[in-house]
């Protein structure tokens, strides 16, 4: 699966940078994210509750920040299990750029891999819930900037 996308963000490029990287900022970001923990530099442990279709799981999991770039890039690598459900796996590269002082320009790549039960609902139906996370993440982001910027 691959994914992509360009959101604005209604903050400074230093201001965007720093949200992307705080767990607890994040956390309240990512739709049915319970934890974002550091457990190395660079390195988190990460639980969420996803429904893909008929298939609910809860996924344990880490994620790795590398190519770190401050402000203006960084990869991430996921993994996850989330038991009977499956495993997704996959890999991000963010790039921010300034649009003046106030606002910042994201861009997104995102390929994925699902196995197990996931894998089998079909293509359609992934691609569907993985879009919808993304969006409803951006608009949580988005809202939380605007927030701080008031």
């Amino acid at each position: 699966m691959l994914l992509s996308s360009t959101q604005t963000v209604p903050a400074g490029l230093e201001a965007t940078w720093l949200a992307l990287n705080d767990p607890a900022f994040l956390k309240d970001c990512v739709p049915g994210c319970d934890e974002i923990e550091l457990t190395g530099e660079n390195e988190y442990k990460v639980r969420l509750s996803a429904r893909v279709g008929p298939v609910s799981a809860k996924f344990a999991g880490r994620m790795t920040l590398s190519d770190l770039q401050p402000p203006h890039s960084y990869s991430i690598s996921f993994e996850g299990q989330g038991g009977v459900a499956g495993f997704a796996k996959g890999r991000a590269h963010v790039t921010l750029s300034a649009e003046g002082e106030a606002a910042t320009l994201m861009r997104y790549e995102v390929e994925a891999q699902v196995g197990g039960k996931l894998a089998q609902i079909g293509s359609r139906l992934i691609d569907g819930a993985a879009r919808k996370l993304a969006d409803d993440f951006f608009k949580a982001f988005v809202g939380k900037m605007e927030q701080l910027q008031a």
